[in-house]
């Protein structure tokens, strides 16, 4: 018997018991169906955290505190921010920008927000792609030399506080003390390091009147300073040209001393790769787990047909069928099984993905390795589990079988 006749004479036996060859399917097909969904589910947050990392400007530094070597401190002060500005010491950078942040009740005729207060150096919306404004400007130089007391609001904080009324010349108050508001921000269309709730005001201002943190040596501190490289291809000169202007102004020798930490985009994008590669490989491995157990099935039902089928393969026998034909004839029935089963769980699993993509607001990937991964794992939990029965069918001796009752 050729390999083509073995495959009608299984396909006849599964036609002829469809019922349970739907049943004995339907592990798989979960299987197959989970593994597909959950792969494309992580793979559409993976994509969607690349592209919002991405979207920031690739050639961003951000400057930071070191927590081990900091002592309890802020170690970033007005006076790094001059010395990174300057050309002389860091020529690969094109801009510099600070920050100092915390967190206020922002009040205005009743209304009032706990949301975060921001004070930045006037480049800095625009250096972290928050220049784009519903109403009003930003904030200028000259706000930070005299301190003035302005606000520019994110564009969930402004319809917070006023709910009917236009906010720009309005006044709202930070702290008991008055301000102006100047401008209102578009949404910035991210949903990483989201800042549309914040309220951002001079950097000078906010030291004076609202985070008096200092450094060790008793400089007025800065949260973060955010340094643009004059390139993508300059970043890693900019990285180096930072840190020696860093130690020196902090008289650091040793590189384990550091007190401050520098990070880039692509760190960002690297760490981040890591943790949602590893998420959806997990996903992925606990979906396979309902494949083994549709397999264990697959094994059971093919062990009762065998057992059932006893007489008809001591007559196939009797009349000259070989052990492999048997082997080959029991082998593609479950073989057949797990494969159909996934052809129908990838089906199942691309509609259950895209459904689920359309609840939770996320363009979800159905890639074409996933396919392969699971079809191929499928059609493996067949002929791993389609083993032992087809060997114990191909195994009975003629005369014992005819025998069974």
């Amino acid at each position: 018997m050729n390999l083509s006749e073995s495959f009608l004479t299984a396909l006849d036996s599964l036609i002829a018991n469809k019922l349970r060859a739907a049943l004995t399917m339907l592990g798989v097909i979960i299987g197959v169906a989970a593994v597909i969904a959950l792969m494309s589910i992580g793979n559409g947050f993976s994509e969607t955290i690349t592209g919002e990392i991405q979207s920031f400007v690739t050639n961003l530094l951000t400057i930071t505190t070191d927590g081990e070597n900091s002592g309890g401190y802020l170690t970033l002060s007005n006076a790094d921010i001059a010395a990174l500005a300057d050309s002389l010491n860091t020529p690969a950078l094109a801009d510099v920008s600070a920050m100092v942040t915390g967190n206020q009740e922002v009040v205005f005729s009743g209304n009032s927000s706990q949301t975060t207060v921001a004070g930045v150096t006037a480049n800095y919306l625009a250096m972290n792609n928050l220049g784009e404004f519903q109403s009003g400007a930003g904030l200028t130089q000259q706000d930070l030399d005299i301190k003035a007391r302005v606000a520019v609001l994110g564009s969930e904080a402004a319809p917070d506080l006023f709910e009917t009324s236009y906010p720009v010349g309005q006044s709202v108050k930070i702290n008991g003390v008055s301000y102006e508001v100047i401008g209102v921000l578009e949404e910035s269309g991210s949903g990483f390091n989201n800042t549309d709730g914040n309220v951002f005001i001079p950097l000078t201002t906010a030291q004076s009147r609202l985070y008096s943190d200092r450094t060790r040596d008793g400089q007025k501190a800065v949260t973060i300073i955010t340094a643009q490289a004059v390139s993508e291809e300059q970043t890693d000169a900019a990285i180096e040209q930072i840190t020696e202007t860093l130690r020196r102004q902090h008289d650091i020798i040793y590189a384990a001393d550091d007190d401050f930490s520098i990070f880039s985009q692509s760190d960002l994008l690297e760490t981040f790769d890591t943790i949602t590669t590893t998420m959806t490989a997990f996903l992925g491995a606990i979906a396979g787990i309902s494949l083994v157990v549709g397999g264990i099935g697959i094994m059971n039902i093919m062990l009762v047909s065998v057992t059932e089928r006893t007489r008809e393969i001591g007559i196939r026998k009797a009349v000259g069928a070989l052990k492999r034909d048997i082997l080959a004839q029991f082998l593609l029935e479950s073989v057949f099984l797990s494969v159909l089963g996934g052809i129908l769980g990838i089906l199942l699993g691309w509609t259950i993905s895209k459904v689920a993509g359309r609840l939770i607001d996320l363009n979800t990937v159905v890639s074409v390795s996933n396919v392969l991964l699971a079809t191929g794992f499928a059609s493996a939990v067949g002929l791993v589990f389609g083993i032992y029965p087809a060997w114990r069918a191909a195994d009975l001796r003629p005369i014992e079988a005819l025998r069974y009752e």
